[in-house]
C-alpha cells in the first residue's frame, strides 16, 4: 500500500459525503417541480457541497474556490429574496453564507483537505457555525424520530413528497456542512 490508512479514510469519508450531497441534492431537484423555490436552493446546496467535498489530492486548479463562490453567493440572493415570504427560509440564507465564507477559505488555502495546526478562518465564526449546526443537526433528528412514531405514507402539500424523506434529507445535508465545518 502506498499512502498511509489516515488518507485512505479521510479519501472514503470525503467520497461518501459527495454521494450523501449528491443524492439529497437529487432529490431535492425532482421536488423542486412545483415547489415555493426553497427545494430548488437546497438542490443547489446539495451539488455544491458535494463539488466542494470531492477531494482533489492537494492540487485545485484554482478555479473551484471562486466559482463556488459566485454560486453560492447567488445562492444566498435566492434565499433573501425567499424571507419576503416567511422566516423559514432563513436557514437557506446561512447555508448558502456558510457556503461562502468555506469557498472563501478554500481558496485561501486553509480549506478542505489541507492538513496543517493551522485554524482555518476566524475561530469566532467557525466556532459559532459549528454550534448553528451541531444543533441545527440535534434538532432535526430529534423531529425526525418524533415524526418516526406517526409514519404515513402520504406527501406533505403538494408535490413535495413525505415529510419523513424532507426531513431526512435537510438532516442529511446538515450532517454534511456539519462535516466539511469539521475539516477546516
Amino acid at each position: 500500500m502506498h499512502g498511509s490508512t489516515t488518507s485512505l479514510t479521510t479519501s472514503v469519508s470525503s467520497w461518501l459525503l459527495v454521494l450523501l450531497c449528491v443524492v439529497s441534492g437529487a432529490y431535492c431537484l425532482r421536488r423542486a417541480r412545483g415547489s415555493d423555490g426553497g427545494a430548488a436552493g437546497e438542490a443547489v446546496m446539495g451539488f455544491g457541497m458535494a463539488l466542494m467535498a470531492v477531494p482533489l489530492g492537494g492540487h485545485d486548479d484554482g478555479w473551484r474556490a471562486p466559482v463556488l463562490g459566485v454560486v453560492f453567493g447567488g445562492a444566498a440572493l435566492h434565499a433573501l429574496w425567499l424571507l419576503r415570504g416567511g422566516s423559514h427560509h432563513a436557514h437557506h440564507l446561512v447555508g448558502s453564507l456558510t457556503m461562502v465564507y468555506m469557498a472563501l477559505m478554500a481558496g485561501t488555502g486553509s480549506g478542505h483537505g489541507q492538513e496543517h495546526a493551522q485554524a482555518a478562518g476566524p475561530p469566532l465564526l467557525t466556532g459559532a457555525l459549528l454550534l448553528y449546526y451541531a444543533g441545527y443537526v440535534m434538532l432535526g433528528g430529534t423531529r425526525l424520530i418524533t415524526a418516526g412514531g406517526a409514519v404515513s405514507p402520504r406527501p406533505a402539500a403538494g408535490r413535495r413528497g413525505p415529510t419523513e424523506l424532507i426531513r431526512a434529507c435537510r438532516l442529511a445535508m446538515g450532517i454534511g456542512m456539519l462535516a466539511m465545518l469539521l475539516t477546516m
